[in-house]
């Protein structure tokens, strides 16, 4: 992967490789789920117990191989298992538990010792190809690098996902050596085993070629993540979300989306994200890990572990911030950015402003540009602001700071103290407006020529003002006595 990240912990759909492989296995209900690790053991152990607790750790030792990586599993296990042992790959994400399923049903139906899924592919090239006998039944599995050039022109693969006998796969992986091209201890060497103690083995062939695919580069990476993102958007499509369009939408697995929903392009939902229906989402939004309830609109906007209430509008050109609650029918208009703010139902901060560690009341109004002030270098401190109170445009409100219900505060002012309820704050200096101060301190600019112009100009209109009142005392008519 040419990567300091280890590969089964590269992501798509929201979620790490093997993290969907694990999703796929637990989906069969196995009564042991073991995971093998060797490169990168602690980092990958680590995160495989962080994304399911219950899963048996085994390490693999410095014998290579798939073989020699299930004989490891089965170490870990409890010892004389019985049954079916299912083997899959952690960087094989698109495979699901509905296959899994197959591959046992098909198992147990057949009463083989081995079922294999394969896939036939346009071009083989690195897998291990499937030798069959005449009646069609799975005679060896040959790896491309031990492979004659007519074996190689077979076009069945193995995808290395296996149903075993549990017994047989214990005693055949005890017999089997590293005497091959890689030095290796290689699983498919279990089948001529099997095959040779007159055991049948069965090819499950899957047409989802998709599901058989594993991960070794970072190209293979983004195809399978497209791959997988076109299948999600579909499904989402078809339990009811309107997508305008697939091809710049893009929605994390774990993500939910309510019928009637309608997603505009250039829109990321990602996480855990969880939308309601009759919702407008997009153009150009991302949300990670957001609840939006039924009705909300939410257009060009960044949000992150936040909540956005029913019939609750936000943007354009809004960040929500985590911890950020919009009550219901309330607003987060153009240009706002919040965190850790409650906003109550009803209640807007429409435009220009930030509001941080922050609890509005329910129908309050934020005005335009108001900023709440709640770092002073060393903490953060919380603002309240009451039900249906009105901040102010311009206003700075420096927290620690509550600011009861029915207040209003004067547009441009800096409250640092508390505001009881139903009174009004005023913080500003009395307005002064001082004359001539252009011509004297900016003469000859081109503000000082606005300026003179502006005056000849209110002086001219003065003039003509008063010419038409002797105008008309001048025609008025005399009397006789002139």
């Amino acid at each position: 992967m040419k990567s300091t990240i280890p590969k089964v912990l590269h992501t798509i759909g929201g979620r790490s490789l093997v993290g969907h492989a694990l999703r796929a296995a637990r989906g069969i209900g196995p009564e042991h789920l073991a995971v093998v690790v060797r490169h990168e053991r602690d980092q990958v152990a680590e995160h495989v117990l962080e994304h399911d607790p219950d899963v048996l750790i085994a390490d693999q030792d410095e014998v290579k191989g798939t073989g020699r990586a299930v004989e490891c599993a089965l170490e870990a296990l409890p010892t004389g298992l019985e049954g079916t042992v299912v083997v899959t790959y952690g960087d094989v994400p698109l495979l699901t538990a509905e296959t899994l399923h197959g591959l046992v049903a098909v198992h147990h139906a057949s009463r083989d010792a081995v079922t294999i899924i394969t896939a036939t592919l346009p071009d083989p090239s690195g897998y291990g190809r499937v030798l069959r006998d005449d009646d069609g039944t799975v005679a060896a599995i040959v790896e491309q690098k031990d492979a004659t050039d007519e074996q190689r022109s077979i076009r069945e693969v193995n995808s290395g996902i296996y149903a075993f006998d549990a017994v047989l796969l214990r005693e055949a992986l005890a017999e089997v050596g590293t005497d091959n091209a890689q030095g290796e201890k290689y699983l498919t060497d279990v089948i001529g085993i099997a095959r040779g103690r007159g055991l049948g083995v069965r090819a499950h062939l899957v047409e989802d070629l998709w599901q058989t695919e594993g991960v070794n580069d970072k190209v293979q990476l983004a195809r399978l993540g497209a791959e997988l993102n076109r299948r999600t958007v579909e499904a989402a499509m078809r339990e009811g979300a309107i997508v305008i369009d697939p091809a710049t939408t893009w929605i994390d697995a774990d993500v939910t989306i309510g019928p009637d929903t309608v997603v505009h392009p250039g829109t990321q939902i990602l996480g855990a994200t969880s939308i309601g229906r009759d919702c407008v989402i997009g153009p150009d939004t991302t949300l990670r890990d957001v609840e939006v309830d039924d009705g909300a609109s939410v257009v060009r906007t960044q949000a992150e572990l936040a909540e956005i209430g029913p019939g609750a509008t936000v943007g354009p050109f809004s960040f929500l911030r985590p911890g950020t609650r919009l009550g219901a029918g309330g607003k987060i208009g153009g240009f706002v950015e919040t965190k850790n703010a409650q906003i109550g139902d009803g209640a807007k901060v429409p435009h220009l402003s930030y509001c941080g560690d922050a609890t509005i009341g329910p129908g309050a109004n934020i005005g335009a540009g108001t900023i709440f002030a709640n770092y002073d270098g060393l903490t953060k401190g919380h603002t309240t602001v009451g039900a249906h109170s009105f901040v102010g445009s311009n206003s700075v409100i420096v927290a620690p700071r509550t600011i009861g219900d029915g207040v209003y505060v004067a547009a441009g002012s800096a409250v640092v103290s508390d505001v009881e309820p139903g009174q009004l704050a005023v913080t500003r200096a009395q307005q002064r407006n001082i004359d001539g101060w252009v011509a004297r301190r900016r003469a000859g600019t081109t503000t000082d020529e606005a300026a003179r112009a502006a005056s000849r100009a209110s002086e001219g209109t003065a003039g003509a003002a008063e010419a038409p009142a002797t105008d008309q005392l001048s025609t008025e008519p005399k009397d006789a006595n002139g």
